[in-house]
């Protein structure tokens, strides 16, 4: 994948952006959700979205696990949560009201072309023949997951 590649998905969640941005936004609750997150934390003294706010993220998929310390670039309740990871990877949710509920909306985008060895591990530890999609699909479980859990919530 090459720098400035992005892939997204939506949902319809039946409730309003600010309780989306919410559950969302907190990013302990990631290991819920996320197929290959499986838990996050907030470090550095951090205990909330904002700006310049940092967390660790442990992810597994398959045998092969790794973390990584993402920054949150933007945390506007309501409408816009993201953070980069390691200046390679922005991930941004973003929330628009649509009718009585919100439109979600997960991205990436690659800041950077890929590494070889992510690509190499991708590819061969992974068995992940196209990351884009495999992302993408990833992306459509996180989001039907975070509306179960929101919608039931009530």
């Amino acid at each position: 994948m090459r720098k400035g590649e992005t892939g997204s998905a939506s949902i319809h969640i039946a409730a309003s952006p600010d309780v989306v941005y919410r559950v969302v936004s907190d990013v302990t609750r990631m290991g819920e959700w996320s197929p290959e997150t499986i838990k996050c934390a907030w470090v550095d003294g951090a205990t909330e979205p904002t700006v310049g706010a940092k967390f660790k993220g442990v992810n597994k998929r398959g045998w092969v696990r790794w973390s990584n310390t993402p920054v949150v670039i933007a945390a506007d309740p309501g409408n816009e949560f993201a953070f980069d990871v390691a200046d390679d990877t922005r991930w941004r949710y973003t929330f628009v009201a649509e009718g009585t509920g919100t439109r979600v909306t997960e991205q990436f985008e690659l800041l950077v072309d890929l590494k070889w060895y992510y690509a190499f591990a991708e590819r061969y530890l992974m068995r992940v023949k196209d990351r884009k999609a495999d992302l993408e699909a990833a992306m459509h479980i996180t989001l039907e997951r975070i509306k179960a859990v929101v919608e039931t919530a009530g």
